[in-house]
């Protein structure tokens, strides 16, 4: 099927897409520093770039959209009508991304979690982000 949208259309469009610095992984680093804790920012030196490295409790935190990373089982992970096969691929791809860094990560001694974007909706916030500082303390 054609695309609708010219090339230099779809380039533009596409570009607009934000991998760093998305809204729920500003609201995550927000709460974070509100409550004290001190980061660094998608560390290249580490595997799969992490959103957020809390170095002191040697913990990263990767805040991953639901479409993007392929949330099982949750309403804002949709595939596309069209192109379906390829999105699939994609997303896939990402996903197998996602566990190669998370076990690189964990095997050089790194705590890993993983935060949706639904979880950080406001009907879960709270709640969400109550947890992740009981986790990174080790409470939990």
């Amino acid at each position: 099927m054609a695309d609708v949208h010219s090339k230099e259309t779809r380039s533009y469009n596409m570009s607009k897409i934000k991998g760093k610095n998305t809204k729920p992984e500003m609201l995550v680093r927000k709460f974070l520093f509100a409550n004290g804790f001190r980061y660094r920012l998608h560390d290249k030196k580490l595997p799969g770039k992490p959103d957020i490295v809390l170095p002191k409790y040697k913990t990263v935190i990767f805040v991953h959209g639901c479409f993007w990373h392929g949330h099982e089982g949750c309403k804002y992970f949709v595939v596309p009508k069209t192109r379906t096969e390829w999105w699939l691929n994609k997303i896939h791809q990402n996903i197998e991304n996602d566990k190669k860094s998370n076990i690189a990560l964990q095997n050089e001694g790194w705590k890993v979690l993983i935060i949706w974007e639904c979880d950080l909706k406001s009907n879960k916030k709270e709640q969400t982000l109550s947890e992740l500082i009981k986790i990174v303390k080790g409470n939990k």
